[in-house]
């Protein structure tokens, strides 16, 4: 899997026609962190972020594992969403 690829899925992901669950976003968002950045390098957020602790956590869930690894995941994860979330055409 290639950065292309990871990117390409990045923009599938933004081109949803809907909102996946926050569960669904936390696991892209861990992801995707993963990738860009490596492990959590910084402190969970405070008790009333709700936002930012679950990005935080579905981040840390993805912690330790490899670039590579996490690219495949990602891609093949927003497949899956885009199989959940198709787009539909409304013919008039």
């Amino acid at each position: 899997m290639s950065m292309e690829e990871f990117n390409k899925a990045a923009n599938d992901l933004r081109n949803l026609p809907v909102l996946p669950t926050y569960a669904e976003l936390a696991v892209v968002y861990g992801l995707y962190k993963q990738v860009t950045i490596g492990d959590v390098n910084k402190a969970r957020p405070g008790i009333f972020n709700f936002e930012g602790k679950s990005k935080w956590d579905g981040w840390k869930a993805q912690e330790g594992k490899s670039k590579e690894d996490a690219v495949k995941e990602y891609i093949a994860y927003v497949a899956v969403l885009k199989e959940k979330y198709p787009n539909v055409e409304v013919i008039h």
